[in-house]
């Protein structure tokens, strides 16, 4: 498990840009074509996603990779 803040903040920030948007974690998961169970792990902050995943995530989400990267 990570300790990167930045990890983190990106789960998290996934996590509030997919209930803002009404989305479950299981249909996201599905959307990003991504396991259900590493979909949590990405939004607590578990996991260090690839690029790919990162834009597979937006593009489930329908944002832009700034919306969910923090600085």
């Amino acid at each position: 498990m990570t300790k990167d803040k930045r990890i983190i903040a990106f789960g998290t920030r996934v996590c509030e840009v997919r209930k803002a948007k009404g989305i479950s974690q299981e249909k996201l998961a599905e959307l990003a074509d991504i396991n259900c169970s590493y979909m949590g792990n990405i939004e607590r902050g578990e996991k260090n996603v690839t690029l790919k995943k990162v834009y597979e995530i937006c593009d489930a989400l329908n944002v832009t990779i700034d919306e969910l990267v923090c600085s």
